[in-house]
This record gives C-alpha cells, structure tokens and sequence, in this order.
C-alpha cells in the first residue's frame, strides 16, 4: 500500500504535517505507523492548537505536589500526609452520537485518570449543555447521557455529588459532557506515568482488547456532521464492575512495591501509554502486539494500536516481580500478560509473530515533543458589535414581576435537577450530598484525615460568550465564590475548556481572551491550574457553541462541622446582600430567555470586589455570625431567595431597592453577591464585621409567605412546586417512564 499525503488527511493530518512525519522518521511511515502519528497528533492528544496559549496559565502554588501536566491529573496537599487528585475531562463527541456509552466511558475514563495516580477516587461531578429540552433530540441525548453516568458512576460505587446543566440552542447537534473525578492519597503511594529500567517488563491489565474505540481521539478532533452518525465504532463501550475490580486491583499491586511506573489507555489507547510512559522516562519499549489479550481474532497492528477499549492499564514492572503482579491480578479476575519490555534506544517498536510493524521515536509522538504547535489566527467576533449596541434603556421596566418570576423559576437551565440527580447515587462518603443541608458546594467528607473537601463545577457560557475576558474570569470566581460560601478555601484548577473549530479566527479569539481572564482570576485566587482537558470542534452546522470553559475547583474544609449551608434557618432572621448592587440586567436569563435578548454585555464584574468579597464571606463564617450563605448566579436574588427558602419551607419578606429597576434588583445578575441571613444573636456582632463593606438590609425569613414590597406572592410551597417538576413536565411520557426504570 502506498502512503501518500492523501492517506494523511483521510486519517485526519495535513498535508504539511505529513511532511514533518517523514522528516523526523527519514523516511515515509507505513501505514501502522501513519495511524499512530494520527491519534497522537490529533487535537485531542497532542493539544497541537493550544498549548502555547495553555502555557500562560499558572500551573505553581505552595501546594502543588506535582507540576501541572506531569501526571494524569493534578495532586495538591490537604495536610495530614494526604493530598488531593482531580481532574476534569470532556466525551462530548462521543456522548453526541451515542449518549450512554459516551457518557458512561466519560466518567470511566476520568475516574482511570485518579486511580493510576494511587488515589482512590471519593467524588465525581459533571456539568453538561444540551439544547432546547421540548425537542425531542435534546430529551433523548439528555436521557441517554444521564443513564450512563448514573449507570457507571453507581456501578462502580463513587458518588456523583454535584454538577451543573444548562439548555442553550447553540449545543443541539453538539451535546457538551464533561466529567470531573476526585480522589484521595497518602503521601508516598502516587505512582508516575512513567517508564524506567531496561529490560523491565511492560505488561498490560485489565479488559481485553476489541474494536471498539478506534480512532475516537481523531475523531474527537472534529466537527461533528449528519455523516458522523457513520463513525460509531468511534463510541467505546464501558463496564463499570471490571473497572470496579481494576480499581482495587491497582491500589493493591501499588502496594506490593512491584510497579515502576502506570498508565490508563485512554484516548489513543496502546500508542499513547507506550508513547507517553517511554518518552517521560527517556527510554524506548519493545512490545509484542500478539501478546495483547483481543476480544477479537485476527487484530491488525493499527487496529491494536488504537483502540480504546476501556478498563485497560499499561505497568512497568520490576524485572523478576511479574508473578507477584500476576497473582494480584488473578486474585480480581482479571487479565495481566507481559507483552514487551523497556529498551533504552528511545524507540518505540511494535511487532507481531516477531514481524516488525511499526518503529517509531516515542519523542516524536507526544504533547511537547514532536507534536506541532501552531499559532493560529484570531479576530474579533463581529457579533461583538451588537452587544456593545445594547442599552438597558431599550428594556421596558415590567409590572408583571410575579408573572416573569414564575417564568423564570421553571426556565430548565435554573429549575431543579431533581429528576437528573435522582438516578446518581450522591450519599456514599459524602456530608452533604442530601438536599437536608445543601450549600453552594459539595461537601465531601476525607474520612482519613477529619477534613473535608467542598468541590464545584461552574461556567457561565453565555457570559463568555457575551465576553470571553470577563466571562471566564466570572467562571473560576463563582467557583471560588462557592467553595468560600460552603466553608471552604480554594486549592486549585482543572478545567475543560471547550470550543469551536480553532481554524475560526473569531472562536480562537474567544478561546485566547478566555485562557487570558482564567489565568488572571486563577493568580488572583491563588487556585493553579493543575492540568484539564481541551475539547476544540464542537460546531455544528449552525456554527460553534458557546465558548465553554468549564472550571472544576477543589477547596479544603478544615473543619467540617463548621461548613455553612445555603438555606434559611428560622423566621425573624434578617436577610442580608452582601457585595454591590448594580441596575444590572445584562446577559441575565431573565434578559435573554423571557425577554429574547440575544445580544447583551457581561454582566457587572470586578476582579477585587470579587478578592474583597470572598474574604469577607469567609470572616463571617469563621466568626460564627452568620446562618446561612448563597451567592447570587442565575435567576438573579428571586432565585437566590427561593432556593434559600426551599429546604426548610421559609419564605422570606423583601423590600426592593429605591435607585434600582425592580427587574434589576429582582432577576439581574451582576456578580460578585451574596446573600446571608443573619439571627437576632448575632445581628450586633454581624454589623460590627461588615461595617465597612458594602451591604444591605433586605428584608427577613417568614414562616412561608413570600411577599415583595408588601405585595404577597404566594407561599414557598407554590414557588417550590413550579421550581421542582418544570424539567418533567418538558419530557415525553417514555422518557420518564425510562428514567423512573432506572432508580
């Protein structure tokens, strides 16, 4: 067979690229070898469009215990010789055309990722985008997605505490599915992704190989068409019990002192662990691809090569130590086979039946290696002109607030997820993962140590879309601001920053400007970036989604039965905004969605008042003289006052602001608020702490009522009920019917 640069772009290189790969190999790849440059090239393994840019971010702090993109996943110290392993990580493309097993392999994948590390994983979360809920592709994808995430993640026993959804037109064709693990371990039992010591074994664990999964990294890096309906084979296919055997099987050969180094085939499957294992060691590996446990007959080398069949881990083992690896693999049932060795040439040579199939320098092949980088082109978006045209003005001032409210308490993106975390086991190992005492984060308890972790996901797409600076800036701050309102102190960043097609001048504008703002209010917060995921190609013949970056945010919760809750504790408190009040209606959900603005600002954001704002809230809740703190997101107050009000059935009285506009003051989401409720007790040492920070006196907790400037608008009953059944009452009869199988 010939190779020629056509062969190239049908496995998704360029013809320029195609010309690097022979002039680092000297010579024209085979088509094994073609294959393997294809996956490890891909967008998706080698970040080729956005490193340079990904390198800006800051990536030290005073507890980093490793540097961000050395590992899997990034591990920080939470004290006590245990230290914290998380990530987040996208199946977006594979989730669009085959919702559950691409949701499902997600959350496998990601939870692999901790584990390879030696940390057990203790929490999981996801945020996820899919388009309008009444159409019928949206309830399918939506179902379909959150069955496989329930269906892993309470297989193989780690609790799905917390997450985020929102539903936008610009994400119908392409669905965004991110997944963040999180996991715990003792100082001195990480292992490294590594390779070392010629001569020692390379054995391969876990599931067998099959076909499913060939070329999903390529095919991740993308757009999505009409045609990739074709392309399911690209879908892998999960089984969450052999991951649950993989799990215990790994933390035990840990144990034994026989492991060198570990990976998880992922994306790229064999070619990228032996890739990445051999060039972070600086050596080479021999491997026998006929040794590799198939599920099928009659493998090709390429097909071997890529692969993503789950459940899958590539060791490194100490010469002479392979039985005791063995025996710990028997014990769980589960394959383990040396298929090749650790050489000291650099090379990676692939052979089958002892026929050479491909040789290739593993330097070559992965992220910072001899993997391109590019510099592409960026422009300013010209949609830019029609927000800056907006004027608040324009807006007439309602009078019906109680109808518009109602309105907005059952829109899908803000109304409760009750029907999407029903079917996620969140009680395992968790404080707060019941809806008795919910605060902005999830509190997850590290049972070694007396701690507690508060993790988060958050990203507010169209305010990034509105301001891609500003927008991702307020990402990582409503991350950090939830994690201070729940107790906590942010440690640290994995993001999953998902894009359109980067070849667009005006999505790699968004894509730049937004790395920009997340490394500004990153340094700020002193949360580094331990490493992530980029997904770009997320078009669909429309256009792009909304630019997407997705911040996952760990905090520490130093004393847990101190952590503060978000619901209203007793009638007579007094309610309390604390932070700036704003005539502010800009990129709000009630502007866009009950007003059909598409076009419209950022909403009001300062990165010191957020700083200020954030320490404040934490001297509140360290001195004991607040009940209760929800920081203000969509919806706006209305929505911040509801759902304060939900958990223990308290309604609240409010007067609105005299140089405010009602619908500003009531649905507007200018950043950097929070809103507390504060007892008779504490009121005078409450004043006392806040005195020379903005704040305002708004009204009190009632025993149920809610009333608006002396207009009463019902109880918290009414508003609770619209709030909990408006995602089921947008969906087909079998969709519910099966959902309700599930639980």
């Amino acid at each position: 067979m010939e190779i020629t640069a056509k062969t190239a772009q049908q496995l998704r290189l360029t013809e320029e690229e195609f010309e690097l790969i022979k002039e680092k190999l000297g010579r024209t790849p085979n088509f094994n070898e073609l294959c393997a440059f294809s996956g490890m090239w891909s967008e998706h393994c080698s970040y080729k469009n956005s490193i340079k840019w990904l390198k800006t971010l800051p990536r030290e702090g005073s507890r980093m215990l490793v540097k961000a993109g050395e590992e899997n996943a990034g591990l920080m110290d939470i004290g006590d010789g245990y230290g914290v392993v998380f990530k987040i990580e996208s199946h977006n493309h594979p989730s669009a055309i085959e919702p559950f097993q691409g949701a499902a392999t997600g959350v496998g994948g990601i939870h692999r990722d901790i584990f390879t590390m030696g940390a057990r994983p203790i929490a999981a979360l996801n945020s996820l985008r899919f388009g309008n809920l009444e159409e019928a592709k949206t309830q399918h994808l939506l179902a379909g997605v959150v069955h496989g995430i329930g269906h892993y993640g309470n297989c193989f026993g780690v609790p799905t505490v917390g997450g985020e959804i929102y539903f936008e037109d610009c994400y119908h064709t392409n669905p965004l599915v991110n997944a963040m693990s999180v996991g715990i371990v003792k100082a001195g039992k990480t292992v490294s992704a590594t390779a070392l010591g010629e001569g020692n074994p390379v054995m391969y664990v876990g599931s067998a190989t099959g076909k499913d999964g060939i070329g999903g990294a390529s095919f991740a890096s993308a757009d999505i068409t009409a045609e990739s309906t074709e392309e399911l084979p690209a879908v892998q296919v999960g089984d969450p019990f052999q991951e649950k055997k993989l799990l215990e099987a790994c933390l035990e050969v840990i144990e034994t002192g026989a492991v060198v180094g570990m990976q998880d085939m992922g994306a790229a499957g064999i070619i990228c662990s032996t890739a990445e294992m051999s060039a972070k060691g600086e050596v080479g590996m021999r491997i026998d691809l006929d040794k590799v446990p198939t599920r099928q007959h009659h493998m090709k080398a390429w097909e071997l090569l890529l692969s993503e069949s789950q459940e899958r881990m590539l060791l490194v083992v100490e010469k002479g130590k392979e039985d005791v690896v063995r025996k710990v693999f028997d014990k769980w049932d589960l394959e383990s086979s040396v298929i090749g060795e650790v050489t000291t040439d650099g090379l990676l040579s692939f052979y089958i039946n002892g026929e050479l199939e491909a040789q290739i320098p593993a330097q070559e092949l992965v992220l910072g290696g001899g993997a391109p980088q590019y510099n592409r082109d960026f422009r300013r978006p010209a949609y830019f002109d029609k927000i800056e045209n907006f004027d608040i003005n324009q807006i007439e001032e309602p009078k019906n607030l109680k109808e518009l409210a109602a309105q907005l308490v059952q829109l899908p993106s803000i109304a409760s997820k009750r029907w999407i975390y029903n079917q996620y086991d969140s009680m395992v190992g968790t404080v707060n993962a019941s809806t008795n005492n919910p605060s902005d984060a999830a509190i997850v308890l590290v049972r070694e140590t007396g701690k507690a972790l508060a993790v988060t996901v958050d990203c507010n797409s169209r305010y990034v879309y509105a301001d891609p600076y500003k927008g991702a800036m307020i990402a990582v701050s409503e991350a950090a601001r939830n994690i201070v309102c729940s107790g906590g102190q942010p440690l640290g960043v994995t993001n999953c920053l998902n894009f359109g097609n980067p070849f667009d001048p005006e999505v790699y504008y968004q894509f730049v400007n937004a790395i920009k703002g997340m490394g500004e209010a990153c340094r700020k917060f002193d949360t580094p970036v331990t490493g992530g995921n980029v997904s770009f190609y997320n078009q669909n013949p429309e256009g792009p989604v909304y630019p997407t970056p997705t911040i996952g945010m760990v905090g520490l919760v130093e004393h847990p039965g101190k952590k503060m809750t978000l619901n209203f504790k007793t009638e007579g408190d007094s309610i309390f905004i604390i932070g700036h009040m704003k005539d502010d209606i800009n990129c709000s959900e009630y502007l866009h969605k009950l007003k059909g603005v598409e076009y419209s600002p950022a909403p009001y954001f300062d990165l010191e008042e957020e700083y200020d704002l954030q320490h404040k809230i934490s001297e509140l809740i360290k001195e004991g003289v607040i009940e209760s703190a929800h920081d203000l997101s969509e919806g706006g107050l209305f929505i911040t006052l509801c759902e304060s009000g939900f958990t223990n059935e308290l309604g609240f009285t409010v007067r609105t602001h005299k140089d405010l506009r009602k619908d500003a003051f009531l649905f507007g989401e200018s950043q950097s608020r929070v809103v507390v409720s504060v007892s008779p007790a504490h009121f005078e040492a409450f004043e006392n702490t806040i005195r020379h920070f903005p704040h305002y006196e708004i009204g009190i907790v009632s025993t149920g009522k809610v009333e608006i400037d002396g207009e009463e608008w019902g109880d918290i009953h009414y508003w609770k009920e619209l709030y909990d059944a408006s995602i089921e009452k947008h969906l087909s009869k079998e969709i519910e019917s099966e959902a309700l199988g599930m639980l």
